[in-house]
């Protein structure tokens, strides 16, 4: 226990890096998301197709590579970011394309009809979007948009290749450190008491948005 006492500190720096690109990636890669699937929906084909190109490539390609590619590719061309910077810029136009594709299925599967009762009863196409479209798309999109957000809490441990203090190389340096599991066996429980919080906050937004059904 005196041992635990004496690296949490660490771990929960690390967890503190760890949250904070999780919390950055989503609040920007969601939104991105939804204007994306907005475009690959456009009638302008040129927008749709390069929109496209990104999807495939962001979603056909390791989320390491692209961190790789960020941080030590693109100085070759004259564009420089911090570590963290990469790490954030990697990650939210790589999670960006998932839920584009998420919200673009679920863009699909609001029936034209509802769209066109919507023109009926005097709605803009801003208004339809915003008050018939996007609840009944959020509510549809909830459980995959749930998997992703689990995803990333997890996929934020690759940025230990950019060399930055998260919850997993904090507890990779003490075990190389301690001669120990013991850290690893905390990052763990860590990661499984993040995930744990997620997944009732997931419940409570479902709850929320049932009335829905």
């Amino acid at each position: 226990m005196k041992y635990i006492i004496q690296i949490l500190p660490s771990l929960l720096n690390g967890t503190r890096i760890t949250i904070l690109l999780f919390a950055i990636t989503l609040v920007l890669s969601i939104p991105l998301g939804i204007l994306f699937a907005l475009g690959l929906r456009s009638k302008f084909k040129p927008l749709a197709i390069l929109l496209d190109l990104y999807v495939w490539l962001m979603r056909g390609t390791p989320l390491l590579l692209q961190l790789i590619f960020v941080f030590y590719g693109l100085p070759i061309i004259g564009i420089v970011f911090e570590r963290f910077t990469a790490a954030v810029v990697a990650f939210v136009f790589n999670y960006a394309a998932y839920f584009a594709e998420i919200f673009r299925g679920g863009l699909q599967a609001v029936s034209h009809e509802q769209r066109e009762a919507a023109a009926l009863l005097g709605l803009s196409r801003g208004q339809t979007l915003r008050f018939i479209v996007l609840p009944q798309v959020i509510k549809i999109v909830l459980p995959s948009i749930s998997n992703e957000v689990i995803n990333l809490i997890k996929d934020s441990s690759l940025v230990y290749v950019l060399g930055i203090g998260d919850l997993l190389r904090a507890g990779n340096v003490a075990t190389a450190r301690d001669v120990t599991l013991v850290p690893l066996l905390m990052v763990g429980l860590i990661y499984l008491i993040l995930i744990a919080g997620l997944t009732y906050l997931q419940k409570v937004i479902e709850r929320r948005f049932s009335y829905y059904e």
